[in-house]
């Protein structure tokens, strides 16, 4: 997803994984990954200097970066949730790569979140918008996101 969305926005924004900083300095899941997140925050700025915004690909919600001090260092910050149902969610998971760690408890734990964003996205401050790619190819979905990322930063159709 991410080399796709690289490819079709390049011109108009950074898009990064967050995997990237997923190193053993910092996991601090006791501060539910503050470190992560900050270190995120930052290089995140450090791009928007140059007058680029990012598209972050993982994990993350508003609850886990909006109270972090290095949040004001952006006027604003849109969030969209890739979701699929239950089942398919289930397989797509079980059919990554085993050094991933898609354990049977780690999936149900996974199944639980993404019924959470479900019910709570759009009320999280700023909302959480949601696009269903249960059904949709890879193609589809890109097209989505690029056309949700164009709209939110009133970006003209090449």
């Amino acid at each position: 997803m991410c080399r796709e969305l690289a490819a079709r926005l390049s011109e108009h924004v950074v898009v990064l994984e967050q995997d990237v900083l997923w190193v053993e300095g910092l996991r601090d899941p006791a501060e539910d990954h503050r470190a992560f997140r900050s270190t995120w925050l930052r290089m995140i700025s450090m791009i928007h200097q140059n007058g680029r915004p990012v598209l972050l690909c993982g994990t993350v919600v508003p609850p886990e970066f909006e109270p972090l001090p290095e949040r004001v260092l952006f006027s604003d910050v849109h969030y969209l949730a890739l979701m699929c149902d239950p089942e398919p969610l289930s397989e797509r998971l079980r059919r990554r790569p085993a050094w991933r760690g898609w354990s049977e408890p780690r999936i149900v734990e996974t199944l639980e979140y993404a019924q959470w964003l479900r019910d709570e996205g759009a009320s999280l401050s700023p909302p959480v918008g949601l696009l269903d790619t249960t059904e949709a190819p890879l193609s589809e979905t890109v097209d989505a996101v690029c056309a949700w990322v164009e709209a939110t930063l009133e970006l003209s159709r090449a």
